[in-house]
Formats: structure tokens, sequence, C-alpha cells
């Protein structure tokens, strides 16, 4: 059976005040049992010497005779309260004995303590013992008193009715104190699992798709709240990311419909006689289908880096060297364009992918000349730190909106849709990008202002503590 939140906590709240509240009592009454046992020990040795003073003052040192009446009554009280007395005088003869004036009460006495305590405290094993006790006036000594009771100390039935006010007055707090716990740890309960429950329903809305609710609830528990605020954020990207998806199926419905409509209009009117196929017009269909395969190849490209099983194919590569020879394929765009570039810096040797990062600089540079005007400067810097190289691709061109930044290195995502397309961009180059450093276990950064340019800062690290190989291994 399982059972809610509100109730197990409620629940285990109540079990540890219970047994709290139960050891508290247990330990509360075997100390007090144990005080209470010395107390009355004291008091009864104190109560011992009581009646030997008193008995002691019946003595006349005048006449030299004893009061045999109030003998009797300091007896009969002390046998009430559990003493047998006897005295002696100083030839050992009996003045008074408890048990020639009254046997059947001192029996009754004796039965009843004994009785009591064995039930009360079987392991005691007490019995009824004899004590002998000087009877003095002043220094001189008048006689022998002798006392028995049971020992080593016994109860009386007021003491016996006080240890079980104790008891009930304990028990009774043990049950109020857990009523309280019930309460209080419904009330308790009830607040921890309503945020949770408030989550666990809207879980529930964000598995159904619904990705825009969010929980306005605050709660005063760091945990509860983190796991507010992580849901919430949980169904702001997955919202993100719909919207992206929505977004990736119109875009490559887009960019294969503009190529494809051109393509299929051209072919069209040449073979219904209205164009002559002339090469130009066939020329312009084969452009077309060039974007197109242009488009599959980096959808491709992207999927293959982005796949479980891709594999990087590491070696010892140079971060200059490697630059210099990226930058020289662009020699003809550069010359075109009368752009101005150059690669300073330098960094020790890098265990990367060697065709992996050419493309991650080819892709960088390629959008550095193509977004930038003509006579502008293009700057590949490259630095280290102790741990990583990094890789910083600058230009002066038309720089990125400050709001687009977040989004360029989404799937499709332009920041200047109109230029980017007669320019030829597929919109997953800086995907790609981020792909293949990730996957490096590096991260790409940017840095832009509209319209004064860009700065791209690629950081990698030298050698992840997986690979561990050797220089002289390649």
């Amino acid at each position: 059976m399982r059972y809610g939140l509100k109730t197990k906590l409620s629940l285990a709240i109540a079990l540890v005040v219970l047994l709290t509240v139960a050891l508290i009592s247990l330990l509360a009454n075997i100390f007090i049992g144990n005080q209470f046992k010395g107390y009355i020990t004291n008091q009864q040795q104190k109560s011992t010497q009581e009646i030997v003073n008193r008995i002691s003052q019946q003595y006349d040192t005048q006449s030299k005779k004893w009061d045999v009446d109030f003998l009797h009554t300091i007896g009969m009280y002390a046998l009430y309260d559990g003493y047998i007395v006897k005295v002696y005088d100083l030839e050992q003869q009996v003045i008074w004995d408890a048990e020639t004036s009254d046997m059947k009460l001192c029996t009754e006495v004796m039965n009843d303590i004994s009785h009591r305590m064995m039930m009360e405290y079987p392991e005691m094993n007490g019995q009824f013992t004899t004590k002998e006790f000087s009877a003095m006036q002043e220094t001189e000594k008048v006689g022998t008193v002798q006392i028995s009771s049971f020992g080593p100390f016994f109860l009386s039935k007021d003491d016996f009715q006080f240890l079980d006010s104790l008891n009930k007055i304990l028990i009774s707090i043990g049950l109020l104190s857990l009523l309280i716990s019930i309460i209080v740890g419904f009330l308790l309960a009830k607040r921890l699992s309503q945020p949770i429950m408030e989550t666990v329903r809207l879980t529930k809305q964000i598995s159904n798709g619904d990705y825009g609710v969010k929980i306005e609830e605050k709660t005063s528990t760091k945990e509860v709240q983190e796991l507010i605020e992580s849901i919430n954020h949980l169904s702001g990207t997955l919202e993100s990311q719909e919207k992206l998806r929505r977004q990736l199926t119109t875009d490559v419905a887009h960019e294969l419909r503009t190529p494809l409509t051109t393509a299929q209009t051209h072919l069209e009117a040449i073979m219904e006689g209205v164009w002559e196929p002339t090469m130009e017009r066939l020329q312009s269909c084969y452009d077309e289908m060039s974007r197109i395969c242009e488009l599959v190849s980096d959808l491709e490209s992207l999927a293959k880096v982005e796949s479980d099983n891709f594999k990087l194919d590491k070696t010892w590569i140079s971060p200059l060297e490697l630059s210099q020879k990226v930058l020289e394929n662009f020699e003809t765009e550069l010359k075109n364009k009368h752009q101005k570039t150059s690669v300073t810096g330098s960094a020790s040797e890098i265990f990367a992918d060697k065709a992996r990062i050419s493309q991650v600089l080819i892709n960088l540079i390629s959008n550095a000349v193509k977004y930038s005007p003509d006579g502008s400067e293009m700057q590949v810097t490259i630095s280290e730190t102790q741990n990583t190289v990094v890789f910083s691709i600058k230009d002066n061109g038309i720089g990125i909106p400050e709001n687009e930044i977040p989004f360029i290195f989404e799937r499709f995502y332009r920041a200047d849709k109109s230029r980017n397309r007669l320019m030829g961009g597929s919109g997953i180059g800086l995907a790609i990008v981020k792909s293949i450093v990730t996957a490096h276990g590096g991260k790409v950064e940017v840095e832009s202002r509209l319209n004064e340019g860009s700065c791209f800062i690629v950081t990698l690290p030298k050698l992840n503590e997986i690979d561990l190989p050797s220089k002289n291994n390649y």
C-alpha cells in the first residue's frame, strides 16, 4: 500500500515525538525512581533515629523508671509506619514489645509491607531485619532499642500512590505530546507537501505537452524552493526547445522549398518551350541543386557530430600552424574583398581531432569573411593558459544584435535572415561549431556589437585526462 507524502511525514513526526517522549519518560522514571529510593532510605534512617531519641526521652533518670504508657504510644505510631519496636532496660529486661502488645497487628503490618514490596520490587528479595540502638540521655546509656523494618527499604501506601501519580502524569504528558505532534506534523506535512503536489501536477502537464505552465507558489523550505525553480526552469527550457523544434521544421521546409521551387520553375519553362535550355539557365538550376546538396551535407555533418557514436580522431596538432593553413584556403575570397588578415600569438600543442578543429576554424573564418565589408580587417589570435588553448577570431563586420546572441548556435537560426540567405548560408554552421567544440570538452563564446563586429572565442583543453597519450606515439 502506498501512502501520500503528507501521511508519511505526519506519521514520521509523530513516531519521532512518541519515541522521544517514551525515552524521556523511561529515563525520567528510572532517574526519579533511583532518587526516590535514596530519599526513602535516608528518611527511614532519620525516622529510626527519631524513634530511638523519642524512646530515650521516656526514661526518668531521677526515679530510674520508664514511662511505659508513652512507650506504648510511640511504639504503636511506629508500628503503623512499618517499624516494630522492642525496648530493653540496662539489665536486658523487656520494657515494652510491639509484638507482645499487639501480635495480630504486627503480623498484618509485616505481611502487608512484605506483599506490597514483593509485588512492586520482586528483584529486591527484601525481608524484615532487626537493628539495635542504644537509648541515650546526654552521654548516659539508659537502655536498648530494637527496631525491625523491611530492608533495604520499604515504601508506604502514600509512597506508592505518589509514584503511581507520577507515572500517570508522565503518561499523560506523553499522550498530550503525541497528540500535539500529530497536529503539528499534519500542518507541517501539509505545508511541505502542498508545493510538492503542485510540482507533481505541473510535471504531469509538462508531460502532456503544456510547457507554458509555471509554479507561482513560494516556500521557505530551501530544497522545495530549489525544486520549484528547477521545474520552472525545465518548463521554460522545454518550451524553448519545442519552439526551436517547430522553427527547425519550418526552416528546413523553407530552405528546401526555395531552391526546389526555383529549379522546378526553370525546368517547367524549358520543358514547355517557354525558355530555351541555355547554359545560363541550366547553370541556375545546377546552382539551386548545389544549395540543396550543401544543406543536406551540413545536416549530415551536424547529425554525425551530435551522434552518440561520434568518435574523435585525436592527434597532437599545432594551433598556430593549423590556423595559418586554414586561413590560406580563403586567400581568393580575401583578395576579392580586399580584406586584411593576420594570425598572431602562439600556444603549445593540443591533443585534438585535426579535421574537426579545422572545420570549426573554417566555419568561423568563413562567417567573418562573408559578413564583413570590403576593405575590412580580420584577426586570428592564438593564446593559452596552463590547461587550455584559446582561438580568437575577430572581425569588424555587421555584428550581431545583443538579444540575438543567446540563439546564434541553434540550428537554422539567423540574426539577419535576408542577408544570410543572399550570401548562401545554411544557418547550421555555428551549431556544428558548438557541437565539435563541446565534443572536445571545450566551449565557444561570442562577443559582438551591431555594426561594429564580432569576436568568436573557442577554448579547448590541451589534453583530457581520459586520453593520456604520449607525444612519442605520434
